[in-house]
């Protein structure tokens, strides 16, 4: 090879990467190094080879109110008792705006880097024939749809449940509860997340509202200097591989565990991904095309090379 390698295989990651910090905390001195090369992730479409520098942190945690045990019948008591589901929706609707612009100034930046602007005004998002349709009027206003998944936070309910779905009674519900997720970038406080959010609700009036923190999903938020030596190299050996200019991204707009890796091992991190937004990542029939298999080898085969090959930055 001409370099020495140390590989380390993570395949925790969906579930919070259990154990990855401890044994990085136990085995610094083993694991260092240079650099971290890694791959995970979607391009920023199928077509462009892509490189990013971090990514967005994540907090996972539930919402959820209990009014008293078990339901009582709506024509009897409704209107006299509290509807937590009625509660936990205005809850979660005083968070964003309607069109879901995050209201907790404590869980956005105060303004967006000249250098992340810069590095994503060539960076267009396109999901291609199979991805979804771009909502433009969502989110954080003024922002371009690269800018608001590589540079800004976002806030999603990932499930809500009240009374039996499935079987709905005439009854005023118990309780109500709700799965949501702030994935954030740096500059965000991530261990002010949950005070950020009480103070919110309490000033708002849902002081009923329980913030439950599982703890079984949380990263931090990273992103290398985009200006680092390492950065120019990997591109321009991936530009000469491939023919194509790689599109170069602050950070990946999801999460992983990459700041154990930043922070812990002091590396520095860059990502090389060889999927596509629209491989039905985590959904039925999630698949890579051959072509960006393909690509994707030559890619890394050329990278490595031209690291052997003695080309490397000495930093």
């Amino acid at each position: 090879l001409g370099f020495n390698a140390k590989y380390l295989i993570e395949m925790g990651e969906e579930s919070g990467s259990p154990g990855l910090r401890e044994l990085c905390q136990d085995e610094a001195e083993l694991l260092k190094a240079d650099i971290l090369i890694a791959s995970d992730g979607p391009r920023l479409n199928a077509e462009r080879p892509t490189v990013f520098l971090g990514a967005r942190g994540v907090i996972t945690f539930d919402l959820q109110i209990t009014a008293r045990d078990g339901g009582h019948h709506s024509g009897n008591w409704g209107g006299i008792l509290s509807d937590p589901a009625i509660q936990l929706a205005h809850a979660i609707a005083s968070i964003t705006s309607p069109t879901g612009q995050i209201r907790i100034h404590e869980w956005v930046p105060k303004e967006l880097p000249a250098g992340v602007r810069r590095a994503l005004a060539d960076c267009e998002i396109d999901g291609g024939p199979d991805g979804p349709t771009i909502d433009p009027n969502w989110g954080e206003p003024g922002l371009s749809p690269a800018e608001q998944v590589f540079g800004w936070c976002s806030f999603d309910v990932l499930a809500m449940k009240s009374g039996v779905p499935e079987t709905p009674v005439n009854a005023v519900p118990p309780s109500a509860w709700a799965r949501v997720a702030l994935r954030f970038v740096v500059g965000i406080d991530p261990r002010d997340v949950a005070p950020a959010l009480r103070r919110h609700l309490d000033r708002h009036g849902f002081d009923m509202v329980e913030i439950v923190m599982p703890g079984t999903e949380r990263f931090g938020a990273t992103r290398l200097d985009p200006d680092d030596a390492w950065v120019r190299f990997t591109i321009d050996s991936i530009a000469e591989s491939t023919g194509k200019k790689p599109a170069l991204l602050p950070n990946l707009g999801g999460s992983l565990p990459n700041d154990i890796f930043a922070e812990i091992l002091k590396l520095r991190t860059i990502w090389v991904p060889h999927s596509y937004p629209g491989c039905s990542q985590h959904a039925p029939d999630e698949h890579l095309p051959t072509a960006i298999a393909r690509e994707g080898l030559v890619a890394m085969a050329g990278l490595y090379w031209d690291i052997g090959a003695g080309n490397a930055p000495k930093v």
